[in-house]
Formats: C-alpha cells, sequence, structure tokens
C-alpha cells in the first residue's frame, strides 16, 4: 500500500510513517496479504487503544491515540506598541504566538509585514530558534561614529563626504571590494557549518560593502543636549558617520538553508507555520544553525568596523565615540526566571541603560536612546520608522528625481537611492519615538545630511 491508499483509509499524514513502518514489518514476517493487511490496519483505525502492543501496528495505534488526543494551545498574548499597526501585521503575530514552545512576544511601534516573523516583532522560545525569527539577514545592524570634524564642513565641502562614500564602501546586489578588506573576523572558525565554510571567500569580498534594499551610509549632524559620561561627549553639535547594513549574502544563505532544514522536519500538525519553522537547538541542525547565526553576527560587526574605518580615513576625520547595536539576531536571554531565546526582528535591544541607535529615514532624524529595561517588551524597542508602504507601492508612486528635489530643499543631499526608499514609504519616526517613551530615552538625534544607499531599488542579495 502507499501513501495515497493509507490516506483513503484515513490514516492521519503524521501517522503515515508509522503505518508504512507496519506495512514493511509485515511483509518481512511473511504476514503480508493485501485484503487483511488494508482491513487490518481499518481495524487500528477504528479501536487504536486495542492496538497498542501489536508486534506490527503498535506504533501506528500510538500515534493515532496521540493524533487524536493532540489539541494545538491557544496562542500567546503579546503587547503591543503604537497604533500604526495594520491587521495583515498582526495576524503574522498571531500565528507566530500559536507556536507550540512560544513563551512571549511584543510588537514593536514600527511593525509591519515581513516573512513568518514581522518586522518589529520580539518573540521568546523555549529551546528552539526560527530562522525566519531572525531574518534573512542575519545580524542586521545599526553603527554611529561621532568624528572630530566642525558640522560646517558638511554644508562647505560636500564633495569631500561624497568622495568619502563613494570610495569607502560599495553598494548594489553582489557588490564587493575590488581587494578583499583586512579584518579579524576572517580569522575565525568559519568550518562551523557546510554553509559558512563553503561562503567564506563571498564573505571576505563582501566585508566592508554596504548591499541593498533598505541599508544606508550617512553623513549627518548629531545633537546632545547634555553632557553623557558613556558617550564621553559634552553637549553640543557633532559630524557622526551612521550606518546600516547586516550580514550581506553569506547571511541570507544560512537563513535559507536551515529555514528549508526546518519546514522539512516540521510535524505534520503544523506543516501550516510555513517560515515560522523552527529548529530544536539540541537538535545538529538548530547547534549549526546558532553557530552559524553567532558568526554571522561577527562578520556583521566587523562589515561595520570596515566602512567606519575605511570612510573616516577618506574624509579625514578621527572617530571619537561610537554606538551600534544589532536587530535582527536571537538572544539567550533570562525573564521571568527562565532562559529564553529571544528573537528581535527588526527590533532594538532596550535593557536597561543599553545604548543603541534607532534610525528614521533620508530625509527624517535618527536617535541615540538608552533602553528603560521595560520587562513587557521583553527589553527591546523599535529598530527604526517601520514601512507603511510597500517597495511596489512606493515605486509606482513616485519618481527618485522628484524626491531628491524635495530632498535637497530640506538641507538633505543623496547620492544615491531608490524610489521604494523615500521618505513617503515609512512611518513618521516622530510618533514612533513618542509611541515608546517607556521603551527608551533619548540620548541624542541625528538629522542626515549626506546620504548613499543603492539604487537599484532590490532586496538583499
Amino acid at each position: 500500500m502507499n501513501t495515497s491508499q493509507l490516506r483513503k483509509l484515513g490514516v492521519p499524514d503524521e501517522c503515515l510513517t508509522a503505518a508504512i513502518a507496519g506495512i514493511q514489518q509485515a511483509a518481512k514476517d511473511g504476514k503480508a496479504k493485501g485484503k487483511a493487511i488494508k482491513e487490518l490496519i481499518a481495524s487500528v483505525m477504528a479501536e487504536p487503544k486495542a492496538y497498542e502492543t501489536h508486534p506490527h501496528f503498535g506504533q501506528l495505534a500510538r500515534d493515532l491515540i496521540e493524533a487524536a488526543e493532540f489539541v494545538r494551545p491557544e496562542p500567546i498574548g503579546y503587547e503591543v506598541w503604537g497604533t500604526d499597526i495594520d491587521d495583515a501585521c498582526r495576524a503574522q503575530m498571531r500565528q507566530a504566538c500559536a507556536l507550540p514552545m512560544a513563551v512571549g512576544a511584543a510588537l514593536m511601534p514600527d511593525a509591519h509585514v515581513g516573512y513568518g516573523l514581522p518586522i518589529g516583532g520580539v518573540l521568546a522560545l523555549e529551546n528552539a530558534v526560527v530562522p525566519y525569527a531572525v531574518g534573512v539577514d542575519i545580524a542586521c545592524r545599526m553603527k554611529l561614529s561621532v568624528l572630530d570634524i566642525p558640522t560646517t564642513e558638511l554644508s562647505e565641502n560636500f564633495h569631500r563626504f561624497k568622495s568619502a562614500l563613494d570610495k569607502g564602501t560599495r553598494f548594489g546586489i553582489g557588490s564587493a571590494h575590488e581587494r578583499p578588506q583586512q579584518h579579524a573576523v576572517m580569522d575565525a572558525d568559519w568550518t562551523v557549518t557546510r554553509i559558512t565554510r563553503e561562503h567564506r571567500d563571498k564573505a571576505w569580498r563582501q566585508l566592508g560593502t554596504s548591499g541593498s534594499g533598505n541599508h544606508f551610509v550617512e553623513f549627518g549632524v548629531m545633537t546632545l543636549s547634555q553632557r553623557d559620561e558613556e558617550l564621553g561627549l559634552d553637549a553640543g553639535e557633532y559630524v557622526a558617520l551612521m550606518s546600516h547594513s547586516g550580514s550581506r549574502g553569506t547571511g541570507a544563505a544560512v537563513c535559507d538553508t536551515y529555514s528549508n532544514i526546518a519546514r522539512a522536519s516540521l510535524p505534520k500538525r503544523y506543516e501550516d507555520v510555513g517560515r515560522l519553522a523552527w529548529l530544536d537547538l539540541a537538535s545538529e541542525a538548530g547547534q549549526e544553525y546558532w553557530a552559524a547565526m553567532s558568526l554571522m553576527g561577527e562578520y556583521a560587526a566587523a562589515n561595520h568596523d570596515v566602512i567606519h574605518r575605511l570612510v573616516s580615513q577618506i574624509v579625514g576625520g578621527k572617530i571619537i565615540s561610537g554606538i551600534e547595536n544589532h536587530h535582527n539576531f536571537a538572544w539567550k536571554e533570562v525573564h521571568d526566571g527562565r532562559e529564553m531565546i529571544v528573537h528581535r526582528k527588526g527590533a532594538t535591544p532596550a535593557a536597561s541603560g543599553e545604548l543603541g541607535v534607532i534610525p528614521g529615514s533620508m530625509a527624517d532624524p535618527a536617535f541615540v536612546v538608552r533602553g528603560k529595561g521595560n520587562a513587557a517588551s521583553f527589553r527591546s524597542a523599535s529598530h527604526g520608522a517601520g514601512r507603511r508602504m510597500s517597495r511596489t507601492a512606493a515605486r509606482e508612486k513616485y519618481t527618485w528625481r522628484s524626491v531628491q528635489r524635495d530632498l535637497e530643499v530640506k538641507g538633505v543631499r543623496v547620492i544615491s537611492a531608490g524610489a521604494d526608499e523615500v521618505p513617503y514609504a515609512y512611518k513618521n519616526i516622530l510618533d514612533v519615538m513618542n509611541a515608546q517613551q517607556d521603551l527608551v530615552e533619548i540620548v541624542a538625534r541625528f538629522d542626515p545630511r549626506i546620504v548613499k544607499m543603492s539604487d537599484d531599488g532590490r532586496a538583499e542579495d
């Protein structure tokens, strides 16, 4: 008998393996008679408890009993910050909260639809990790460096800063430096998984590059209203360099590979969760993914280090202070006395006293923040303003040139970008910040002046 015939008998998908194993064992013992086997399986289906110890179909009987008794747990609840969140995003969050190992969740005010978990979603699981709840761009992060350059230079010597952005990094799908850059991360153990080993050379070529999508590198003015001891800066205005990018093509390969493994091993009763497929951290695949994800965290940080080193050297400035943080990652953390795997997909870690950077758009301010350690948000905050319009809708509605002229009137000069990244495609960052006053306090404001992004309008490779 094949799986189609077994399904016609009413055997649930999650019990097919046991049914086929029973048929094979019966055949091996010389007990397999077509009609008799069919009748026997029908009897097991009708009264599985009577066959729990059957030599051939005992496992089928036990699986049938378990399947009959199984009831999906009710989705856990989650806290929400902000009101500008659409129904599709909330539906994604409810599905994530229905995972059997979900123990906590929260939705940040920049939330919008993503793959699997919404962007701006925080999901705490017990002993499991969801690759797509981390994201395709593993360890995507923010980095801000304060330079010892007078702010007047930004308007008086535009080409000095433009040249630094043009020469200091690379944008676009598959972008790479002509000569591989040097960083200690390339001496790390890239053999922790097959994917990282096979992609090491590609990662090295892309080290110090920014990719595409919503990634950017920009100069602007950071305003600090009072002295901050941790930053080591007095109140005043400073030239700052800010970047947003992650682990490039290698991170995407890690996500895709292990998400496919997770989906292939999903229990049949959960096959509808799709990109929310999980890996048990005790499994070999779960341990491999965690090792690869951790390496991608180191690589993404190194990527920003190289960008800031090159750009600051070219522009002729010294870095005197800085802040950086991941926002597409999973952390082992203790909440309510329990160890949890906390996924922050497009959410910024905001433990008490923890510094972070929350950007707006190319026309709107970013903010240096200090976390308040709010337990309800799992010590998290937004990672930006959040999209209010899809990339396709933005490209259909706006032309880049007209937007570029509007921005120049506002004092923002954009070297390159795509129409899908126009400011109007994003929520109002001031509204987002206002909605999370209980999550972070604002330390400083960054106003963009010279911006560079990919102009191809495509997502990260």
